[in-house]
């Protein structure tokens, strides 16, 4: 079995070389074929350098160099399309995620696990990190009833089937535990042993936390109405049209006005959504085969 291990790399130069020599010592205890993809997603600080050092010393490392920083989705986006393996491992380029906790990864997916979600239930974060995340993760388990601890932890492990269902775009990458639960696939959390930042700065903080849940709108309105938006945008119109009516009888004119109108907008756009989703299921899946039967027994007929 081949495993990948994607990581997406901003500006971490310092712990490249330590993080491939720990995945290589970690690995040393697995019996199965490794590759390392790492990203560079725009990096002004030489780390392309140093992937490149790395790959023509070792023949299981493969490097891609975005031509300008498109975002950590783009890059596991990238790294997942190079991916070569049936097991795929996401991890960050900062040294926190220890590779030693891949053997408990891989075991958590042979008790029939999906995709395994790492928990930094002890985390060495300033407490502007550690705060939103942990109010980002409570606001995803509950609006989306995926109850795991840190859906946002980078330190993830796939089988290759839920990669090639759920789609990364924006950021979406946030969710993947979302995404693949609402494919149908079994999706499980490990505890990990997070690490103290070694070098440079974080990334993510307060300011990030506004634009997570303005994704989180999105993948609650995909996962639950995705396929049928004027479930939720006719209902809320016709709550609106009966709010409108009844304030018009009570001589509310204006409001009543305003509800009917918005009421109409509504169900307009439910309408439209609705011809995007059946012009996009053309191309696309709303569902998921988990097994199939039978598929030999055609081939040799048809031969």
């Amino acid at each position: 079995m081949l495993i990948s291990i994607v990581i997406p790399v901003c500006d971490e130069v310092e712990s490249l070389a330590a993080l491939h020599r720990e995945i290589c010592e970690a690995a040393a205890h697995c019996d199965d074929d490794l590759e390392i993809i790492l990203v560079d997603d725009g990096s002004a600080d030489g780390s392309w350098g140093v992937i490149r050092t790395l790959a023509a010393d070792d023949a299981r490392v493969r490097g891609l160099r975005f031509r300008n920083n498109f975002g950590k989705g783009a890059a596991l986006t990238a790294g997942f399309e190079a991916a070569r393996g049936s097991i795929v491992f996401t991890m960050d380029a900062d040294l926190q995620d220890d590779p030693q906790e891949i053997p408990r990864f891989l075991g958590a997916l042979a008790q029939g696990y999906d995709m395994v979600s790492g928990w930094k239930q002890v985390r060495h974060d300033p407490w502007h990190k550690v705060f939103p995340s942990y109010v980002f993760n409570w606001l995803v388990s509950r609006l989306t009833g995926v109850a795991l601890h840190d859906h946002n932890c980078g330190f993830k492990c796939y089988r290759r089937e839920v990669l090639d269902e759920i789609d990364l775009h924006g950021g979406m990458y946030r969710f993947t535990t979302v995404l693949a639960a609402s494919r149908g696939f079994k999706v499980g959390e490990v505890v990990v042993h997070h690490r103290a930042r070694q070098f440079g700065h974080s990334h993510y903080g307060v300011s990030r936390l506004f634009k997570g849940m303005l994704d989180l709108i999105t993948v609650w309105f995909r996962t639950r109405f995705g396929d049928k938006p004027q479930h939720l945008l006719g209902s809320i119109a016709a709550v609106l049209l009966v709010c409108g009516l009844t304030g018009w009888f009570f001589g509310a004119r204006w409001f009543a006005f305003a509800s009917i109108v918005i009421a109409v907008q509504l169900f307009v756009m439910g309408l439209i959504a609705e011809v995007v989703v059946a012009e996009h299921a053309d191309r696309g899946r709303s569902f998921s085969i988990a097994e199939r039967v039978g598929d030999e027994v055609v081939a040799r007929v048809d031969s």
